[in-house]
């Protein structure tokens, strides 16, 4: 499965980001969607995951309240909604898909599909 995300850019503190993920067609309802991120020296963390097909979402407890995951299911897209952002979310964010086995979707699932990803810079 091919994910291409977009959006990254540069923002200072309290600014707000929307990253997209785009993946191939009709997968969306099928499928857990996740985004992560890696900052310089730190593992990779889960941010936030979605039941594309009209299930839960689930957050990190440090994005919880400030970023949304949704998703477009006619445009194949999964976006991530990112506001008050924080130095410490600088990172490349990077989108993941896996087959949704079971009723729920979060960021600890073996996710097999990734994408590029996509630089965050806070400041």
């Amino acid at each position: 499965v091919q994910l291409v995300e977009s959006g990254g850019g540069s923002v200072q503190a309290g600014g707000s980001l929307r990253l997209t993920c785009v993946a191939p067609e009709d997968i969306l309802g099928n499928y857990c969607m996740g985004w992560f991120r890696r900052a310089p020296g730190k593992e990779r963390e889960g941010v936030a995951a979605i039941d594309a097909g009209g299930g839960n979402t689930y957050y990190a407890a440090s994005v919880k309240g400030r970023f949304t995951i949704s998703q477009d299911n006619p445009k194949n897209t999964v976006y991530l909604q990112m506001n008050s952002l924080k130095p410490e979310d600088t990172g490349m964010y990077i989108c993941a898909a896996e087959p949704r086995l079971r009723g729920y979707c979060d960021t600890y699932l073996p996710y097999t599909s990734w994408g590029q990803g996509t630089q965050v810079t806070v400041s």
